[in-house]
């Protein structure tokens, strides 16, 4: 029985190569690469390396895009907060389908939101709402 298994794994337990091909697919994605020797070159790694873990190591969101995902996170009951949290999906390009904010208790909210993903960059969005002052415990519950 050959099933795919697939495992989640924090990036500083993968070895080089693998963060290197993540790289060069994000290069080709984003446009600065067009071919893959070119991104393979770019980040120091061989077309051959490149083309045996494509297939099989992906970024967490990679296949998000024309789809929605549950976002929980907590919020600083401070002025502001959730308008960065808000105007951040919003230029990037996402909408809001869902959202469900608490009363704060102890001076934090939890926020749900589900956010359809079909036109963002999913982990762009991600990455800037972890940076937001006041935004605390952030985590993707669901993805469709």
């Amino acid at each position: 029985m050959n099933e795919k298994k697939l495992v989640i794994v924090e990036t500083g337990a993968l070895p080089e190569i693998f963060l290197k091909v993540l790289e060069a697919k994000r290069l080709m994605e984003a446009g600065r690469c067009k071919t893959v020797q070119e991104a393979a070159s770019e980040v120091g790694i061989s077309r051959s390396a490149f083309y045996k873990y494509k297939d099989s190591i992906f970024d967490f969101f990679e296949n998000t895009r024309g789809r929605s995902i549950t976002v929980a996170m907590d919020l600083e009951d401070t002025p502001g907060v959730l308008s960065h949290v808000l105007n951040v999906i919003a230029v990037n390009g996402a909408n809001i389908l869902t959202i469900n904010q608490t009363i704060p208790l102890n001076r934090i909210a939890n926020l749900t939101i589900t956010v359809d993903t079909r036109t963002s960059d999913v982990s762009s969005i991600m990455d800037m709402l972890g940076g937001i002052s006041g935004v605390q415990n952030l985590k993707v519950l669901a993805r469709e």
